[in-house]
């Protein structure tokens, strides 16, 4: 069976919410570390907000981890992540760009990295069709990219300068 066999026999609510989640992931980095706030960063910054939110809803129809009723926690993520992007949003019409930049990074670090990082423990589906006999090494190497890719995120910040350091110049 193929992957993508693997993820349409999981169902339409789990195939949604994968495809929205990898979009959002492949968004994510473009949206973050873009420099410039200009049209492309706002047209990419509401379609990765529509993936986030279409990954959070989706969630709701999946319970393979059930701890009250169908729910467990990854519906509480799903709700956290509903409420981020909602503060989010307002933020920047109400034009907090430092709040607003602040509630997406870390929506992408605990929606994205650590929720993404969890998809893959050993036994779970994308476990199952990425690494298939090989589920702790492939754990063991998304985790290690989840580590880099924070690692580089804090590398990016630091070299970034805030408005008041570039006037002083």
């Amino acid at each position: 069976m193929t992957m993508i066999d693997e993820l349409l026999a999981a169902g339409p609510a789990v195939t949604f919410h994968v495809v929205s989640a990898l979009e959002a992931v492949v968004l994510a980095p473009i949206v973050l570390l873009r420099r410039r706030r200009d049209r492309l960063h706002k047209t990419l910054g509401y379609i990765w907000v529509t993936a986030m939110a279409t990954t959070a809803l989706s969630s709701f129809w999946i319970s393979g981890m059930r701890v009250v009723g169908p729910y467990g926690p990854i519906h509480a993520l799903s709700v956290f992540t509903l409420g981020a992007l909602y503060v989010a949003i307002r933020h920047a019409r109400l034009g907090n760009r430092r709040a607003h930049e602040g509630v997406m990074r870390n929506l992408a670090f605990w929606s994205l990295g650590v929720a993404g990082t969890l998809a893959f423990l050993p036994g779970r589906l994308m476990a199952n069709m990425l690494f298939d006999e090989h589920q702790v090494l492939g754990f063991a190497l998304v985790l290690t990219a989840a580590i880099l890719a924070v690692l580089f995120g804090r590398v990016l910040d630091r070299g970034a300068k805030t408005p008041r350091e570039k006037t002083a110049q």
